[in-house]
């Protein structure tokens, strides 16, 4: 997915990506919202609806602007948050990436409610963005309650499981939808994380034979160097990988060796890009 993104963001394709994706649909809800509260009614006009889609096609793109079901301090709580998680991510990924992880996501949940005859929203939608922004920074923290810290990775395997219930207990339609975001979270982060784990791997590989033949008391000195001649003597060169984003010099991306505290001192090869932000 990242190499045929790389290719893409080269294209026409690339300047047709809506720079803060994030900022709209928030945008989009308060708007929802506050006509919602003047007309109740009004939220049965923007929900996917498929049975109605040739004569109101306009559900097709409102659908993404539904208000969370929540009292108002809630909702601008949320809202806040779905803003945090989409800029986090643009930031990360890129405008291209983010977009096409959203209406690759949109589209499948379009495509779920046809095949399935079913009423659709955004609510899988939206939780496929937590899930992504848990993945791709774990240690981020939030106050739970605005009290209690915790870090979103912890909130994303707790998200995962009510997901995991939803699609055990609630009926076809909710099914569909959330085996869409499923299928689009492995199509974006399975090459990634086996970049990384290769990565751990090799690093463990390499550590334990330098532990074999270090000397007892090797100072920093002669263990930078053991590791300087067990790179030269490999017969085996690899691609370098970024360890964040998986993008490779095979593609053009320009890897670098990052050591810096942020990383504990560990060498890493990141792209340009994250070697300046992370």
């Amino acid at each position: 997915m990242d190499r045929l993104l790389t290719r893409l963001e080269r294209t026409f394709i690339g300047r047709l990506a809506i720079e803060r994706l994030a900022t709209y649909l928030v945008g989009g809800m308060a708007f929802s919202f506050i006509l919602q509260s003047l007309r109740p009614q009004f939220v049965q006009h923007l929900v996917l609806i498929p049975d109605v889609l040739a004569s109101q096609p306009w559900r097709l793109m409102t659908f993404l602007f539904l208000p969370p079901p929540y009292s108002m301090f809630w909702l601008i709580l949320s809202m806040y948050f779905t803003w945090l998680i989409g800029t986090s991510l643009e930031q990360e990924w890129g405008t291209l990436k983010l977009n096409a992880y959203y209406f690759i996501g949109a589209a499948g949940t379009v495509l779920a409610g046809v095949l399935t005859g079913t009423v659709q929203t955004n609510h899988y939608l939206n939780i496929s963005l937590y899930l992504a922004f848990a993945t791709l920074f774990p240690d981020y923290e939030v106050r739970v309650f605005f009290v209690v810290p915790i870090k979103v990775k912890w909130l994303g395997v707790l998200e995962a499981l009510f997901v995991a219930r939803d699609f055990a207990l609630h009926g076809l339609g909710d099914r569909a939808a959330i085996a869409v975001i499923v299928i689009n979270y492995v199509l974006f982060f399975a090459g990634p994380m086996r970049a990384r784990l290769r990565l751990r791997s090799s690093r463990g590989i390499r550590q334990g034979n330098l532990d074999a033949w270090r000397p007892p008391q090797a100072s920093a000195a002669a263990t930078a160097s053991a590791f300087d001649r067990a790179d030269a003597a490999s017969n085996e060169p690899r691609p370098r990988v970024c360890a964040i984003c998986g993008a490779s010099q095979e593609d053009g991306a320009d890897i670098r060796v990052c050591s810096c505290e942020a990383c504990g001192g560990v060498p890493r090869e990141l792209c340009l890009e994250h070697a300046r932000n992370h």
